[in-house]
């Protein structure tokens, strides 16, 4: 039976006989970078739930379900999980609307505000933190992110093989990064922390951000999810405008006792850092997305996160070679695509 039969009849098992089926509006509310799908069902009352679709030969729903509660007794605005049938992969969750940071942001008035809120539910998250309830992100994990940058954006996407003296750039510059990463004070990270994933909720700012996508969550570097809200893949800010930003997020942080460094310079260094890691591995991931699973929309966001990429590793002598082999492959790119 189609997965779309599947989910109307578990919906069915749950609203009828209050609502019967006949009155009850299911239509797709979202999708996102990964086999899950969401619908927004609506019911003869007006009232809305979504359901996730997470076919369980490719998603796991447990983590999902364990974070949600952990997020939601620290403090966060997350869905609530109403109704789940892990073995079919559905889960029935509270609706958060669908107007998401990107599209207020497109006002760019509403920054303020928008942002102070998800620096507080974000300190929120990480004064929850404890060792051994979420999995660690370890070198391992680091090293697998990082490793999708040569894979699929310069093997794949660019039709590039690397030298050894290429490589040997590479794997300088990745243990550089990994070896800041580890020593960064350590917390519950999002993972995907960033203008998409956070909601506004029902137009009213002090409820905000509603919280989305956080099933992968780990306990890792401090400033990770730093950098996926403010080195977004999907809206670009000044830096000066950033440095804001961000300050305010640590004068919160050090004021709550969050481990962060007591000297902004440093902290600074470390999420710049920390953002050359994701910026790497954002750029492998989109272009699996591409090639893999035939997603072609995330290619326009390939430019920014590069130009992330490329500001961090200019600024940082450990980090300028990777700068000059970007330099090297992009021109070897650009040669090859005009000799004819």
């Amino acid at each position: 039976m189609p997965r779309t039969a599947l989910l109307r009849d578990w919906v069915q098992t749950l609203f009828e006989p209050e609502f019967p089926v006949a009155e009850i509006r299911i239509e797709p509310a979202s999708a996102d970078a990964s086999f899950r799908r969401y619908f927004r069902v609506t019911l003869p009352d007006q009232s809305t739930r979504i359901v996730m679709d997470a076919p369980p030969e490719k998603e796991d729903c447990h983590p999902f379900v364990h974070i949600a509660s952990l997020f939601h007794e620290a403090g966060a605005h997350v869905p609530e999980v109403i109704a789940h049938d892990l073995a079919q992969g559905f889960l029935l969750l509270s609706d958060l609307g669908s107007t998401t940071y990107l599209s207020a942001l497109q006002d760019r008035k509403t920054a303020p505000q928008l942002y102070r809120d998800a620096n507080s539910a974000l300190v929120a998250i990480q004064l929850a933190s404890r060792p051994g309830v979420l999995p660690e992100y370890d070198h391992s994990l680091l090293s697998r992110e990082l490793a999708l940058f040569p894979e699929w954006y310069l093997g794949r996407h660019l039709g590039l093989t690397l030298d050894a003296g290429m490589q040997s750039t590479l794997d300088a510059v990745f243990a550089a990064l990994l070896a800041n990463n580890l020593r960064q004070p350590q917390v519950f990270v999002h993972r995907d922390y960033h203008s998409r994933n956070l909601m506004v909720i029902g137009g009213s700012f002090p409820a905000n951000p509603g919280i989305l996508d956080f099933q992968d969550a780990v306990h890792g570097p401090v400033t990770y999810d730093l950098v996926s809200l403010y080195r977004d893949a999907y809206i670009e800010w000044p830096e000066e405008q950033e440095l804001d930003f961000l300050i305010r997020y640590w004068e919160a942080a050090r004021q709550a006792g969050l481990p962060v460094h007591a000297d902004f310079h440093d902290f600074y260094r470390d999420y710049e850092w920390m953002g050359a890691q994701r910026q790497l591995k954002v750029l492998g991931i989109f272009a699996r997305l591409c090639h893999r699973d035939g997603k072609q929309d995330y290619l326009k966001d390939m430019p920014l996160v590069m130009r992330h990429l490329r500001r961090t590793c200019e600024r940082y002598g450990e980090l300028r070679a990777l700068a000059r082999l970007l330099d090297t492959l992009e021109k070897r790119t650009a040669d090859v695509a005009y000799t004819f």
